[in-house]
């Protein structure tokens, strides 16, 4: 890790976790709206690239992207569903 290496914001716990929880909570799919606003109110850190790599990895999956996560939850939601 370098001092110039750059930084990634890192969901604690992972974004497609909070939304999973709050789609089971609300039992019914997220609107956009309500997906943007979990975003936006969850915990978040900055963290060198190389340990959000790290935390990819010890998770077992990548996270979904802040700046696209609308596009990314739909996605994800159609892959859960289709299991």
């Amino acid at each position: 890790m370098s001092h110039d290496e750059p930084l990634r914001a890192v969901f604690m716990p992972a974004l497609v976790a909070v939304l999973r929880a709050a789609e089971q909570e609300k039992n019914a799919p997220l609107t956009e709206a309500e997906v943007l606003a979990v975003r936006d109110n969850a915990v978040c850190m900055t963290v060198p690239l190389s340990v959000a790599h790290g935390l990819d990895r010890s998770r077992g999956y990548p996270d979904i992207s802040p700046e696209d996560c609308w596009k990314e939850w739909r996605s994800f939601r159609e892959q859960i569903t289709a299991e």
